[in-house]
């Protein structure tokens, strides 16, 4: 293990939903929980057995570890792995403190080029690199992705960055969509009130085909339901987003289509994907920060992610760190 001083913890939707209603689906809050998940620091001290790190060494930690090397382990989806420790999902405590210690396996070290802030956002562009390799973007793809969120955003990233020819982006909000373009979606569309097939027609009639692969990032009902009319024949539709355990949805279109539904579940053997890409600066993660707060101000932080202003807040947890 190490033991590490935190620098930067980003807020994500799911720490601000078990501070508001204790529980996610089965992972119930039953007792005190420290929050966060996406986080940078500093290497304090290390344990005796720990040989790729040393104290100074400023890292990226990967939240989710497992405690035994079970089937899924071994077939490298420990993503999976039922008893995996994970960051801020009751009961494990999270890494928003000041000193945090973690297994020194899933702590990155980061290149001298790459930021702490660039370190924090490597858990949520973990969810776009799993996401996009489920999906199977590849060179040319026709790309829709719903919603866009910090989520939304960073499938945009990604699936350009795997060599998407076109990024079609929906959402509520008209500033959100902006961020869209900004981080390089082809086309937005704004909806209002729009039927689920509306919204797929919209999504043809941009592209002007239907795309190939859908990434759901909302766990809204019609949302799904669009995505399902949206993606071509033959395509794949990933479920980034989770709302309600059970949703009606038009199956049968899909199996009549052979539109593959896939599920994903946080992430696997993404960190060091996502340091390289950034360590090139093949991708630029810069523009999803929007807000920073010292960690004394962690519940001004906290409203300001629940009201829905910007995309990423990221907090500060080292009172002796002056950097940007």
């Amino acid at each position: 293990e190490v033991l590490l001083r935190m620098h930067s913890v980003g807020i994500c939707g799911s720490d601000v939903h078990y501070w508001q209603h204790g529980r996610i689906g089965d992972f119930v809050v039953k007792d005190p929980m420290v929050l966060g998940h996406e986080a940078s620091g500093t290497v304090v001290k290390v344990g005796s057995g720990v040989t790729h790190l040393k104290p100074g060494d400023r890292v990226a930690i990967e939240p989710g570890v497992p405690r035994e090397v079970d089937e899924f382990c071994k077939t490298g989806r420990y993503n999976l792995s039922p008893t995996i420790f994970f960051c801020a999902t009751p009961p494990d405590d999270g890494n928003l403190c000041r000193y945090y210690k973690h297994s020194a396996s899933y702590c990155y070290k980061l290149p001298d080029n790459v930021t702490f802030e660039e370190g924090a956002l490597i858990e949520p562009l973990s969810v776009g690199i799993h996401a996009c390799k489920r999906a199977g973007v590849t060179l040319g793809s026709k790309v829709f992705v719903s919603g866009s969120g910090p989520i939304g955003l960073v499938n945009v990233i990604i699936a350009k960055m795997m060599g998407a020819a076109a990024v079609v982006v929906t959402d509520l909000s008209a500033s959100r969509l902006q961020k869209a373009k900004e981080v390089g979606a082809d086309f937005t569309i704004q909806v209002k009130n729009e039927t689920p097939q509306e919204v797929a027609s919209k999504v043809e009639s941009v592209l002007g085909c239907m795309p190939e692969i859908t990434v759901e990032c909302t766990g809204v009902q019609a949302c799904i339901q669009a995505g399902i009319y949206a993606t071509r024949s033959g395509g794949t539709l990933v479920l980034v987003g989770l709302g309600p355990e059970m949703v009606t949805v038009p199956i049968v279109n899909a199996a009549v289509r052979e539109v593959d539904i896939r599920g994903i579940f946080r992430y696997c053997n993404t960190w060091p994907v996502a340091i390289s890409l950034l360590a090139s600066k093949r991708i630029n993660v810069k523009p999803l920060v929007t807000h920073r707060f010292p960690l004394e101000k962690a519940l001004e932080a906290f409203e300001t992610t629940k009201r829905g202003e910007g995309v990423k807040v990221m907090l500060k947890c080292d009172p002796t760190d002056q950097s940007p």
